[in-house]
């Protein structure tokens, strides 16, 4: 009988593919990731996610365990009614980068030197604490302070659990069915004088070519295709490209009639157009009706996909009007927010509606599940 893959027991999925899409991008590393599900009897559908249980990055763990001054032998608590060594439990169990209340509280407890901080935990300076804290972890407060002395076992009981990174998936299982494609934005930066490495994007990057890569499913409920031949319109600028990659790959596959229309953005044509080969076959053979690309930094003035939308306002609008659903995936804070409001100025203008009409037809739409968002 085959286990039942989950959150308490994920997959150990086999990276097949790991490739940089945007050679030549000196400000961003994109990379396309093939995990084998071979054998795992794991489902899932265009629009879903895939939950990838990252561990730490090796090197950091054992510094803090330098600066701990243990051995990373030491037995700890790993969980509910679980121990592990000092080390494993840093690797695979604990969020070490990202420092906690708590373990803030404890530094001003135990250092001689940490007033500033004390002054920062209060309520009324969350700003000025979000704003102190870019760019450190927990590393840089252990080695600041070599007063504030932590047993392995108090340690890890300031920090919070390490957590499953929710992935887009970018494949749909008719066209392969044995594996699942990501695409990711790898986070370096240095600050501080350190370089400082997201958890999940680095993991799947530097080191899975040669250990397991734990998956489950994760489903969206919310954001799944039409059922039937209805047109969809879909934005996507970025990694946010990834569902729509795999509603493409879907539609083709069960040879669905409904138009497909694609918005997509990235910063130069030149290196950042991912997928575009695919995009521009799938043009040839009709199965996408449009694909319009904003590439943000190859001209003076900026081009956004919003920008794009807006130059198609009249064609957009029939397509709403006739019962098209609009899906929009990728960045929450700005990107999001800006297609919303060019959304609502197009069926505004095009459809000759008073403003409050507008945004009743959009909210409407969205009661109908025909506007679709999965942002983050």
């Amino acid at each position: 009988m085959t286990p039942v893959y989950s959150r308490n027991n994920p997959f150990p999925g086999k990276m097949v593919v790991n490739r940089r899409l945007n050679e030549g991008n000196r400000n961003k590393e994109t990379r396309h990731h093939e995990i084998s599900l071979a054998g795992s009897g794991l489902t899932f559908e265009p629009g879903d996610s895939m939950a990838v249980c990252a561990s730490n990055d090796p090197p950091l763990v054992e510094e803090i365990i330098r600066a701990l001054g243990a051995t990373g032998d030491e037995i700890v608590p790993a969980g509910k009614n679980e121990t592990a060594p000092l080390r494993q439990a840093l690797l695979r169990n604990y969020s070490i980068t990202t420092p906690t209340p708590k373990f803030l509280k404890a530094i001003v407890e135990r250092a001689s030197a940490a007033p500033l901080i004390e002054e920062l935990l209060r309520p009324d300076h969350k700003h000025d604490l979000q704003v102190y804290l870019w760019g450190m972890e927990v590393i840089d407060f252990l080695l600041q302070h070599p007063s504030a002395k932590f047993t392995p076992e108090e340690f890890v009981g300031l920090l919070t659990k390490l957590q499953p990174r929710l992935y887009s998936v970018a494949s749909c299982l008719r066209v392969f069915p044995d594996s699942v494609h990501f695409i990711v934005d790898v986070i370096r930066y240095e600050s501080h004088g350190r370089l400082r490495k997201g958890v999940a994007s680095t993991f799947l990057a530097e080191r899975c070519n040669d250990q397991p890569v734990p998956v489950f499913p994760s489903v969206a409920k919310h954001f799944h295709l039409p059922e039937g031949d209805a047109d969809i319109i879909m934005v996507g600028p970025g990694t946010g490209i990834a569902p729509f990659r795999a509603f493409l790959q879907e539609r083709r596959a069960v040879g669905a009639r409904g138009r497909n229309w694609l918005f997509f953005g990235a910063q130069r044509a030149s290196c950042d157009y991912y997928y575009g080969e695919e995009f521009e076959e799938l043009k040839k053979q009709g199965i996408l009706t449009h694909i319009h690309c904003a590439f943000s930094r190859d001209q003076e003035h900026k081009i956004y996909v919003q920008t794009r939308m807006q130059e198609s306002a009249a064609e957009l609008w029939r397509w709403l009007d006739a019962g098209a659903y609009f899906y929009v995936c990728g960045d929450a804070l700005k990107m999001a927010k800006d297609v919303d409001a060019a959304l609502r100025t197009i069926v505004q203008e095009q459809s000759g509606k008073l403003p409050e009409e507008a945004q009743a037809y959009v909210e409407q739409m969205k009661a109908d599940k025909r506007y679709k968002r999965d942002v983050y």
